[in-house]
């Protein structure tokens, strides 16, 4: 991977900064504030997003704040730009959803991926503004997708990688009945300040058990650990150097007021003496496709890249992880050209590790 893509394989947007809830390890700046997003920016990047969907398979992602918070009206005014091969997915606590929100994905063949960080007593950091437990209702948002038949995925935050904790989660969501899940080692990012380090042997075994509980009954698509099986595949067939695209996907955000900014979600809405706004422009002055062909140019994003070939040379994961996330870098070491951080070595370096511990200790007799 060698500099950014001009175009992108989704977008991200945000509907609104608002969220129903105050998870104590959220990112986002401005979780309290009813900042909504303007049909006209919609309207801008779809200008863009229609002739890339034309090409080929592209996807908006439509992520807060709490998407759900802007309201069935508002979304939907949102999403009519778009042309109807355009595929729609929101990332949602699920705490606002009932039947009315069921017909609404429905209909429009939205896919929905639900927050949940695994049994009740998991869920202590996921609460209401008022501070009390948000577990129920996002149970009774779950129920409703199920009785309407909606497939769902779901993401966990692991705060606490301990030993039975990866059995434990992986069962329960095989009870809870999503067909995708992907797992993240809490991050310190954004308005998040809480230590994200781990004992190294204690992360990795985390993921060791997480592979063979999967192994024994692999219903669920487990995100990190397929990833890393099909790393590991292409490794042993010596075709590893196909897997990572050509460039980086710049994952542009388009932030409430038509901000966009590349590679990580996290710095939207956030400020830097040294870096300003982070954003690349703004889609109701400039066309996305526009603001992407030169957000290389863009002073951070020149740095991290820098940080990225500084990996290439300096880590053996650079094939699996390809250079890492550039929030992880800011917000933990305050710049982008830096390399290893603790989020590499939770959720890429351990993960691997683990996934190769699993595999030693399960070899076949002999071998």
């Amino acid at each position: 991977m060698r500099g950014l893509a001009t175009v992108p394989s989704y977008v991200v947007m945000q509907p609104t900064t608002l969220c129903n809830l105050d998870c104590a390890y959220c990112y986002l700046p401005f979780r309290a504030v009813d900042r909504r997003m303007p049909v006209a920016v919609a309207e801008a990047v779809a200008a863009s997003v229609n002739p890339w969907a034309a090409d080929g398979r592209f996807s908006v992602v439509w992520h807060g704040g709490e998407p759900l918070t802007a309201g069935r009206e508002h979304l939907a005014a949102l999403m009519a730009p778009f042309a109807p091969q355009v595929e729609h997915h929101v990332q949602t606590n699920a705490t606002l959803i009932d039947d009315a929100w069921c017909a609404f994905f429905a209909n429009r063949g939205m896919r929905v991926s639900i927050s949940v960080d695994g049994p009740r007593e998991r869920n202590g950091d996921r609460v209401t503004r008022a501070g009390r437990p948000a577990y129920d209702r996002i149970v009774r948002g779950v129920a409703a997708l199920r009785r309407h038949g909606l497939p769902f995925s779901a993401l966990a935050v692991v705060g606490d990688p301990a030993p039975g904790r990866a059995v434990e989660l992986y069962d329960y969501f095989l009870d809870l009945g999503c067909d995708v899940l992907g797992v993240n080692i809490e991050e310190t990012e954004g308005v998040n300040t809480r230590d994200n380090a781990h004992d190294a042997a204690t992360v990795t075994a985390f993921w060791a058990e997480l592979v063979a509980a999967w192994r024994r009954n692999p219903r669920i698509h487990l995100r990190e650990v397929e990833w890393s099986l099909r790393y590991a595949a292409a490794v042993l067939d010596d075709t590893a150097d196909g897997l990572l695209p050509g460039r980086l996907d710049p994952i542009p955000t388009v932030a409430h007021d038509g901000a966009v900014v590349v590679l990580s979600p996290e710095l939207a809405g956030f400020t830097d003496p040294r870096y300003g706004d982070f954003s690349s422009g703004n889609v109701l002055a400039t066309p996305l496709r526009t603001i992407l062909a030169g957000a290389a140019g863009t002073g951070w994003v020149g740095e991290f890249v820098a940080g990225v070939e500084a990996c290439r040379t300096t880590c053996p994961y650079f094939g699996f992880c390809g250079g890492g996330h550039a929030a992880n870098r800011y917000f933990e070491l305050g710049r982008f050209d830096v390399t290893e951080t603790e989020h590499c070595r939770n959720s890429k370096i351990r993960l691997l590790e683990g996934v190769l511990e699993h595999a030693r200790n399960h070899q076949a007799p002999g071998m």
